[in-house]
C-alpha cells in the first residue's frame, strides 16, 4: 500500500526527534479494531515493533488476546498519535510529535473499510479524539467509558508506570475490563 510506504519513508519532524524518524504502525484496510496510542518507546523503536514491550505484554492481557492475533493487521491496526520515538522526557518519554496525527490518521481512517471499534490509549489519543466529549482527567474519561461505546473505547495507558492509577482504580479491573474483552470478541468473530 502506497500510503503505507509514504508514512514508513515520513521524515517530517525527524530534525526534532533524537534518534531520527523511524515510524512504527502496524495497518491493513482489513483491519477490524484500530488501537490509537501515544508514540513508540525505546524497545518499540529499536525492533519497529508496535507495543514490543511490558506496556504490549499488559494490553494484550486487557484485550484478551495472544500475540499473533494481536499482530495479525487483518485483526488489528496499530496506530500511535505520534509515529516515531519522541525522546525521554522528565518523567518517562517525550509526548507524541504533534504532527503525524493531523498528516497521516486521516488518510489511514479513509482506507479502514472493516474496523468497527476504535480503542484510544492515553490523553493524547482521547484528547484528538473523543474533543468536547473528553472528561476533565484521563481517570474521569476512563470511568465514563459506557458513553463512547459501542464504537469507542478509552483506556489508561498500560505501562507499568500506570501501576498507582490501576491500583486506586480497582473498578477499572472489574467493570472495563470485561466489556473491553467482549467488544474485542465480538469484533473478531
Amino acid at each position: 500500500m502506497q500510503l503505507l510506504s509514504n508514512i514508513h519513508n515520513c521524515t517530517v519532524c525527524s530534525k526534532q526527534l533524537p534518534l531520527g524518524a523511524k515510524p512504527v504502525l502496524r495497518f491493513s484496510a482489513k483491519s477490524r479494531i484500530i488501537i490509537i496510542g501515544q508514540a513508540p518507546g525505546i524497545k518499540a523503536h529499536n525492533s519497529g515493533i508496535p507495543w514490543n514491550d511490558a506496556s504490549g505484554e499488559r494490553l494484550r492481557s486487557w484485550l484478551g488476546v495472544d500475540a499473533s492475533t494481536f499482530y495479525d493487521t487483518d485483526k488489528f491496526a496499530l496506530i500511535p498519535m505520534g509515529f516515531c520515538y519522541p525522546g525521554k522526557g522528565r518523567s518517562g518519554d517525550n509526548p507524541p510529535r504533534p504532527e503525524c496525527a493531523p498528516l497521516w490518521h486521516p488518510q489511514l481512517l479513509a482506507k479502514s473499510k472493516s474496523a468497527q471499534l476504535k480503542i484510544l490509549i492515553g490523553n493524547y489519543a482521547q484528547a484528538y479524539y473523543l474533543g468536547n466529549k473528553q472528561k476533565p482527567t484521563l481517570t474521569e474519561t476512563v470511568k465514563a467509558f459506557e458513553e463512547y461505546l459501542p464504537e469507542t473505547i478509552v483506556l489508561p495507558h498500560p505501562s507499568p508506570r500506570n501501576n498507582i492509577w490501576l491500583k486506586k482504580n480497582s473498578w477499572f479491573e472489574k467493570e472495563l475490563l470485561p466489556v473491553l474483552k467482549h467488544q474485542v470478541q465480538q469484533n473478531l468473530l
